[in-house]
């Protein structure tokens, strides 16, 4: 398990502790969680819940249909 210092200002220090200390959690946990948050690679479930929610959002057919064809690509 990796380990790390950091060096916080005194204000910021005020802001992390009233956060730490409403979320229960240790000042650790709090934040490797944030640090988990701002660095993950994939949608949270939330979001992915939404997909299909929206019934005025055209599909992406209906986005094409008023595209034009495409020029053929130049020989290189």
């Amino acid at each position: 398990m990796g380990q790390v210092t950091i060096y916080l200002d005194d204000e910021t220090d005020k802001k992390m502790r009233k956060e730490v200390s409403k979320s229960g959690l240790s000042k650790s946990q709090w934040i490797a969680r944030l640090i988990k948050k701002k660095t993950t690679t994939e949608w949270p479930d939330e979001i992915r819940e939404l997909v299909g929610e929206w019934s005025d959002v055209p599909e992406q057919e209906e986005i094409r249909q008023s595209e034009g064809t495409d020029l053929p690509r130049e020989v290189l």
